[in-house]
């Protein structure tokens, strides 16, 4: 395989971004289904392909280019935590499908606003990646969302299980939808993690 003697740093910063972007959407999306009680699967899914898309060119870029801005690692890292996100949100508009959901509990709409307001953050910080400056405030804001919506599953499963009156496949949905829900906030905390190991190794 041939190496590219030059660095690309422009190009690994810019497909970040493309992620963020498409990450930021895909919640956003996914939020709007919550809030609506109508999946948004074809949209969805057309996000996912997207994203995989765009992962798969910064895998290959990792390969082609002799000397990366980032750490190796932390590039294929990042990469595939932010796929991860939109793999989880197009996996729960499908769910919404499958399980035919007309009415989405309070809990959800509330959780599935939390996750768009940290997409938010997760392509702010991403529009920052390349100087670090400013990306400090979007960490530390999702992980307070990361705390909410943790805070918001344990109170839907308290209220779940406490439901004496709701059918057992009712409960088995719900906890499933919750548990994606509570799955995708943490993927989001995970990429402030790792966008904060990423700077202090390069401060």
């Amino acid at each position: 395989m041939k190496l590219s003697l030059v660095p690309q740093e422009r190009r690994f910063f810019d497909l970040f971004k493309e992620q963020g972007r498409l990450v930021e959407e895909s919640l956003t999306e996914l939020s709007k289904s919550l809030l609506e009680g109508r999946s948004r699967h074809p949209r969805l899914r057309d996000l996912e392909h997207r994203c995989d898309d765009v992962t798969r060119e910064i895998y290959l870029l990792v390969n082609r280019t002799f000397v990366a801005p980032l750490e190796q690692e932390d590039i294929l890292t990042l990469a595939a935590a932010l796929d991860d996100i939109v793999d989880l949100a197009e996996e729960l508009s499908d769910k919404l499908v499958i399980y035919r959901v007309t009415q989405v509990t309070e809990p959800a709409r509330a959780i599935g606003e939390c996750l768009d307001n940290a997409g938010t953050e997760i392509a702010r910080a991403l529009e920052k990646l390349e100087g670090y400056e400013g990306m400090e405030a979007h960490r530390l804001e999702l992980h307070r969302l990361e705390n909410e919506g943790d805070a918001m599953y344990r109170e839907a499963l308290g209220r779940l299980f406490s439901d004496n009156h709701m059918p057992a496949t009712e409960l088995i949905k719900w906890k499933d939808i919750y548990d994606l829900l509570e799955q995708t906030m943490d993927k989001c905390e995970h990429v402030a993690n790792v966008l904060n190991t990423i700077a202090i190794k390069n401060a």
